[in-house]
This record gives structure tokens, sequence and C-alpha cells, in this order.
């Protein structure tokens, strides 16, 4: 898969990406963290999001295309520094709506989880 540009300005890293299962990742840098010095929430919610597409993607027929519908995002631990995994499973697809689990880590320790619905849908031009 081709990075996306976004991912290229939040130096996201595409590690593997799966029919239905992705993992990405962010190496913590001072750009990433908020005024309280640890990652901010939009970097792991960005990280968790993309994986989610990216392990939706291949799924999809030609002239298909998926956006995100709704996300819950749950933090459990603060981020000072390091590398980010998220690690993403597709619960479940249908012909229109996908459902995503993304788990992000920092040395093997769950630091957030996130549960998202994607709708998929023909591209129109």
């Amino acid at each position: 898969m081709a990075a996306q540009h976004f991912a290229k300005l939040i130096d996201m890293v595409m590690e593997d990406v799966q029919e239905g299962s992705s993992i990405t990742s962010i190496q913590i840098e001072e750009k990433h963290l908020n005024i309280n010095k640890v990652a901010h929430g939009a970097v792991l919610y960005a990280l968790a999001d993309s994986g989610m597409g990216s392990a939706l993607f291949p799924t999809l027929d030609d002239g298909l295309i998926c956006a995100t519908v709704e996300i819950k995002m749950n933090y459990f631990k603060p981020v000072f520094g390091g590398k980010v995994t998220c690690k993403t499973q597709m619960i479940n697809r249908g012909k229109r709506l996908a459902n995503l689990d993304s788990r992000l880590y920092v040395d093997g320790i769950l630091v957030a989880q996130a549960n998202g619905n994607y709708a998929i849908f023909p591209r129109k031009t």
C-alpha cells in the first residue's frame, strides 16, 4: 500500500497490511506532544483510524471506498515517548458497514483501544 500524505505528515509507518488486519506505528517525537509533554490524543486517534482504514481497504472490491462513520477511543495510559504500535483486526464486515478494533501499545503495554465503524460505498466520479 502506498504511503498516504497524512501518514507521512505525522511520520506514521504502515508496517503490515493484510485483508482485515494491519500494524501501524509512530515513533513519538516532540512534535507529537501536547502542552503536558505527552503524546497528543489526536496522534493516537489518527494511528487507530488509519490502521482501521488500512485493514479494511484490501477487502473492498474495485470501485468501492470506505470512510469513518464513528470511532470510540479509550486512553488508558499517558505516552511520554517511544514507539506506539497499533494492531488492528476487523471484527465484522457487511456490504455497507464494517467494524474494526485497534489496540495501541508502547513496549508491550496497552495504552489505548479504539473501536470503529466504517461505511462502504461506491466511489462517485
